[in-house]
């Protein structure tokens, strides 16, 4: 059984997510690929598995994006419209039979050749998942980095809101301002046309006066100088 307790390294994390990248593109399973790198690393599937999404997958959204993009190109380009059957690209050792009986009797007073024939098909399982102190506190700084993101999102959003609580009072206190505006406007105009009114008025009665006065009159006198003719 594997109990590697060993922290994971970079190249640790770079080939689970190489492999787990590889095996989406080409329409294989996360699973299969947590299987592939468990034999690569003496370590369990469930190990593998607790690590990539725990720890390296935040690092490789936008790639695992891609890759199942990629994925759905090539059934495209096979002429496949419907969802087809997962193609395993790795197949898991097959135990070595022998060594299992020798290790496990299944009937310590019997013969090696007897357990033999005994142990004929025995039924492959999984390991049981092996979660180790690193794994754990891996998770847990995730988790602890999560809150951080909900915190620092929700700050932005209340700074947000507030910002535009803000510039929804501005933009009344400007139409507001705009209104005054436009009314002066009208006053003005009204105080305008009127003001114009009055000066034609005006004008109209000088002409009139000045049509309806007489013209003056001169005489000459003796002496050869004019004078005004009583009207």
């Amino acid at each position: 059984m594997k109990e590697r307790q060993d922290a994971w390294t970079e190249e640790n994390d770079l080939l689970l997510a190489e492999t787990v990248l590889k095996h989406v593109r080409e329409g294989s399973t996360q699973l299969n690929a947590f299987e592939e790198v468990g034999d690569k690393l003496n370590r369990t599937s469930a190990a593998c598995g607790f690590r990539w999404n725990a720890v390296v997958r935040h690092s490789y959204e936008k790639d695992l994006q891609l890759a199942k993009k990629h994925r759905k190109q090539r059934q495209r380009a096979l002429g496949k419209t419907q969802p087809v059957k997962k193609q395993l690209l790795y197949t898991p050792p097959t135990p070595n039979l022998e060594e299992f009986a020798d290790e496990f009797p299944l009937f310590p007073s019997e013969s090696t050749s007897v357990r033999k024939e005994v142990v004929r098909t025995p039924q492959y399982s999984a390991a049981r998942p092996t979660l180790t102190m690193e794994s754990v506190i891996s998770y847990l700084q995730s988790m602890g980095s999560n809150n951080l993101g909900m915190e620092a999102l929700k700050s932005e959003n209340e700074r947000l809101k507030k910002e535009k609580n803000e510039i929804l009072l501005k933009n009344q206190e400007l139409e507001k301002k705009i209104t005054q505006i436009e009314q002066s406007a009208v006053n003005i105009q009204e105080d305008y046309e009127t003001l114009m009114k009055i000066m034609n008025r005006a004008r109209k009665l000088v002409l009139f006066e000045e049509e309806e006065r007489p013209a003056t009159s001169f005489k000459m006198d003796r002496n050869g100088n004019l004078e005004k003719m009583a009207e």
